[in-house]
Parts: structure tokens; sequence; C-alpha cells
């Protein structure tokens, strides 16, 4: 991808699945990485593996707390001499119907898939302007944002406000130099999903309901990632790119 050598990302929720990937991504690509996660111990072990691929930094934090979200992104400044672009991929699920969502699992999805994004946002947004060099934000939503799903309405209400918080974003900051978009991922295999869904399941939702009858990969994501923070998509902002194998087409 052209204009990612040298650039200095940060990634949220990047030590497995498609965050592991994205960072892995970036760095074949010549960029910079400093990659976060609620848990220290992960943090340090994923940065130990991703140096041997090229500059990795790392801190723990949670997004869904303020105090942990200034420090995080002070010390990628610091790591990085400044943040081009950020990859705004922490996120957490629970499947659940509609009438036995517990009020705790909702605003802990509000807190880390939404807050969480916000303000991770906000704060890199604010270091980008004052540079005044641009930059490239890349939010985390989802096919659940496009169309409900059934015994996800907490993830789905996140994924849903994900998309108009980046057009917003996209409209404000753009005369900053500042493009802002989204993925949305359908089915993607990753440790995530493995945890909520049974073998018979996947076959299930492959052989019904995916076109290209495969399942995505992280990789198919940090790819998608990494295309919308590049020069080529230097004209591209407030778009949500849809990555489902033709899910919704059909």
């Amino acid at each position: 991808m052209r204009g990612l050598e040298g650039k200095g990302v940060l990634i949220t929720g990047a030590t497995r699945g498609i965050g592991l990937a994205t960072a892995v991504r970036f760095l074949q690509e010549g960029a910079r990485v400093f990659i976060c996660a609620r848990n220290a111990d992960d943090v340090a072990r994923t940065v130990a593996e991703l140096s041997g691929q090229g500059v990795a930094h790392g801190q723990a934090c949670d997004v869904s707390q303020p105090r942990d979200v200034a420090a995080l992104v002070a010390a990628a400044e610091a790591a990085l001499g400044g943040v081009d672009i950020l990859i705004n991929n922490a996120g957490i699920a629970w499947q659940e119907p509609f009438l036995d969502i517990p009020l705790e699992h909702w605003d802990a999805t509000m807190a880390i898939n939404l807050r969480g994004m916000f303000m991770v946002a906000q704060a890199v947004a604010r270091q980008m302007v004052a540079r005044g060099q641009g930059g490239a934000i890349v939010n985390m939503s989802s096919t659940n944002g496009l169309e409900g799903e059934p015994q996800y309405a907490h993830y789905n209400a996140t994924k849903g406000g994900a998309l108009l918080l980046t057009r917003t974003m996209a409209v404000e900051l753009a005369p900053h130099g500042i493009r802002v978009n989204a993925v949305c991922p359908g089915y993607i295999l990753t440790p995530l999903n493995e945890g909520l869904h049974d073998q018979a399941f996947i076959e299930h939702y492959i052989r019904d309901l995916i076109p290209l009858g495969r399942t995505g990969r992280p990789e198919d994501v940090a790819a998608a990632y990494a295309f919308l923070a590049s020069d080529d998509a230097a004209f591209i902002t407030g778009a949500a790119l849809t990555i489902d194998g033709g899910q919704l087409a059909g």
C-alpha cells in the first residue's frame, strides 16, 4: 500500500485475532506500531513477538477508562513521534436474547465498543489536529451495524453507533486533512467468535449465509484496515467497507 512506510500506527485490541493480524500487516508495510489490550502480560508477549518483524511498542489499556486512554495516547505519541494512523479495533460481545440481557453486559459493551472508540479517537484526533499533518482513523464496525442479528442487541447497537460516529467524524475532521472510515466485517473466524459458537453453527453459517463459501480470516480485515489507512484511499472518507464474503449481497 502506498504511504504506509514509516508511519506511526496505534492499534487497540491488538493481542489476538483481527487486531494482531492488523499489527502484522502494518509492520509488513513498513509502518511502526503501538498496540494495546487490557492484559499487560498479553501486551508484553505480543510486543516481543512483533518486534522480530519491525518496530513495535505497546501498553496495557482499558479503553473504557479515561485515564487509561490519556496515558495510552501519550505513550504512543512519545514512542512513535506522533500517531499518523489510528486503528480503533477494541471490542467485546456477548450472545444472549434481548429479553435476557443484563444491564451490566449492556453497559460493558457500550463502554468498550462505543465509548472507548470515541475516547481514543477524540484523543488521537486532537493530537493530529495540533500537529497539522493530517492522518487516518479507521473504526471497527460490523455487518451487525448494517442489519440486526438476533441475540446481539447490545453488540448491534454499538456497531450501528460506530458507523454514525465514523461519518460525523469524517465530516468534521476533513478540513484538518484527517480521513475517517470504518470496516464492517461479517463472520470472521477469531478467538472471540470461536468462544461464542460451536463448529455446527459455523458450518451452518457458511453453508446458508456466505456466498463465497468460507468464513473470513483476520488477515482479510487487516488488509482492509491497511487499504483505508493508506494513500491508495486518499479520496475515501466517511465510508464503511464491508468484508463479508457476499453475505449482505444475498
